[in-house]
């Protein structure tokens, strides 16, 4: 009997920390370590605020809060982009920061984070004419994943992971980007995946030697807006925080 008490006890302990450690951790929110440490919510979950259309003053109407996600609903395609959709950036521009996001894609889908965006469309046309990219994709399932810096987690075009550490579609992936004291790092899901210095002799021959050798501002920005893609397919995106360095 006192050993069944006992037991009993215990597992209301357990119980009682998971649920208090998760609520600590609530989708959405900053725990107070993250506070203290400078970390600031980029979603809160709830609504769009703090994010427009590139070039425009709003939301397009493809981008949903559904269940605490920031989702792209991709039904009403048009082209390779979403009608009333189109690629969406922070009102917010970041120098040297930490990003944190996690990601679920559709099967066969693609998006991306890109990232030291200027949000000029009478100059640039698009979000990845100034900004790198961090993919986001279904590698068994997207042709992009056949070419190589193309797949999940590469510095799209550039540098390809070291290593693949990204989840079967449909699960969520934890993706990190780290540009600090002219260097850049991408993590996805706990592991370093690619590492790079920027702006130096190196980083020209990156690009002198990828798909944006001929858009002269690519990847020169030192500081810019964050964007979520829209490439005309279902993705989610959810505790999305940032933290200045």
């Amino acid at each position: 009997m006192m050993r069944n008490l006992v037991l009993t006890a215990i597992s209301s302990f357990v119980l009682g920390a998971c649920s208090t450690s998760q609520k600590m951790t609530a989708d959405n929110s900053l725990s107070t370590k993250e506070q203290q440490e400078g970390w600031q919510l980029l979603f809160d979950g709830k609504t769009t605020n703090g994010w427009h259309t590139y070039g425009k003053n709003t939301v397009g109407a493809a981008w949903k809060v559904t269940d605490g996600t920031l989702h792209l609903d991709a039904s009403n395609k048009s082209g390779w982009q979403t009608g009333d959709g189109g690629d969406i950036v922070t009102d917010q521009e970041f120098g040297d920061y930490h990003l944190k996001l996690e990601w679920k894609i559709s099967p066969n889908g693609n998006s991306g984070i890109i990232f030291n965006i200027q949000d000029d469309p009478a100059k640039y046309k698009y979000v990845w004419h100034t900004g790198p990219e961090m993919q986001v994709l279904d590698n068994n399932g997207h042709p992009d994943a056949k070419i190589h810096k193309h797949r999940a987690g590469d510095l799209y075009d550039l540098i390809a992971s070291s290593k693949e550490t990204v989840r079967p579609v449909g699960e969520w992936n934890l993706a990190e980007i780290i540009q600090h004291n002219n260097k850049l790092e991408l993590r996805l899901n706990g592991e370093t995946i690619v590492t790079t210095s920027l702006w130096d002799e190196s980083w020209k021959s990156l690009l002198a030697g990828s798909k944006f050798r001929d858009m002269p501002d690519f990847g020169r920005f030192r500081s810019g807006r964050i964007a979520l893609q829209d490439h005309g397919d279902n993705v989610w995106f959810r505790n999305i925080k940032i933290r200045k360095l």
